[in-house]
């Protein structure tokens, strides 16, 4: 959806900072920096009720002050999912400063990751309304995804903020392990209304769809679409995983061997598993079964540059 022309100008912002994020560290960024950035271009902060409390809580509590016109997150993609599941549905708008290690959701609606310059785009206001996926309650804006990386993510979150040989050794020794011949996961499909047997060692349910081009590696093409992309890798091994990063890189990934698209507004996936981990945009999240996923058109207003509101 396109931005509203002659939208009032943002002048106060709620701020929410997860110092926790991955790039306030790694870039040695003070945890005051996105105030500053903000300031800077004439912007009014308004401080947090309460930056103790959890941050689903930090988030509602600076939604919810009066007379701000955006709620601003500096985190990664993981806290920004945090925060449409506050928003979803309403009518403040999201402000993005990038502070997280992949920062997707910033990428594919062209917001620049420095926070100078992210902080312009906050000022600028233009509104840009995009999907939200939701699993069983919960939101997410860019991919839920189970089997493989899901279960790889614990060796990720240990390792964050302390990199090292040794630690680069112990998440290689566990993605071989978590390959081929790893169990995979048997689940009945339902869609449309029709209902097939599936069995995937890798599943995503991607909030519009991922960009087939040279170089582009989990950019997505759009994301007001008003549907999902499925995809269901049934094998993995080292080889495969091999060839689909080849296939990232070359722009031609879609027709690898094993590898099943399918398009869904709605869907579920029942299988005898009680419980399920699943990863929302990075973030694992222990789920029971059945998986009821459904697209939320337009749910989340998102400031970006004006070009990109018009997109």
């Amino acid at each position: 959806m396109d931005g509203v022309a002659g939208e009032a100008r943002i002048r106060i912002v709620a701020l929410v900072t997860n110092a926790a994020s991955g790039s306030l560290a790694e870039r040695g960024l003070d945890p005051a920096a996105p105030a500053a950035a903000l300031a800077a271009v004439g912007l009014a902060v308004r401080a947090e009720p309460d930056p103790t409390l959890p941050l689903d809580a930090r988030l509602r509590a600076a939604a919810s002050l009066p007379g701000i016109d955006a709620l601003v997150v500096a985190g990664g993609d993981g806290t920004l999912a945090c925060a449409a599941q506050v928003l979803a549905g309403g009518d403040v708008a999201l402000g993005i400063l990038p502070a997280g290690t992949m920062n997707l959701l910033a990428r594919d609606l062209g917001i620049p990751l420095a926070l100078e310059a992210a902080a312009a785009v906050i000022a600028d206001g233009r509104a840009r309304a995009i999907d939200l996926g939701e699993v069983n309650g919960h939101v997410f804006a860019i991919n839920s995804v189970l089997g493989m990386p899901a279960r790889m993510a614990r060796y990720r979150e240990a390792e964050r903020g302390r990199p090292s040989l040794a630690g680069l050794a112990r998440f290689l020794a566990a993605l071989l392990r978590n390959l081929d011949p790893a169990p995979r996961i048997t689940a009945r499909l339902t869609r449309g209304g029709t209902s097939e047997r599936v069995r995937f060692h890798t599943f995503a349910a991607v909030v519009g769809d991922y960009r087939e081009e040279v170089g582009e590696v989990l950019s997505r093409a759009e994301v007001d679409r008003g549907r999902f992309t499925l995809y269901l890798l049934a094998r993995l091994s080292a080889r495969r995983l091999l060839r689909l990063g080849l296939g990232f890189a070359a722009g031609a990934w879609r027709a690898l061997p094993d590898l099943d698209r399918l398009e869904a507004t709605s869907f579920a996936l029942h299988t005898r598993r009680r419980s399920l981990r699943v990863m929302n945009d990075g973030e694992v999240i222990l789920l029971r079964t059945p998986l009821n996923y459904r697209i939320r058109p337009g749910a989340l207003r998102v400031l970006v540059p004006a070009d990109e509101a018009r997109a």
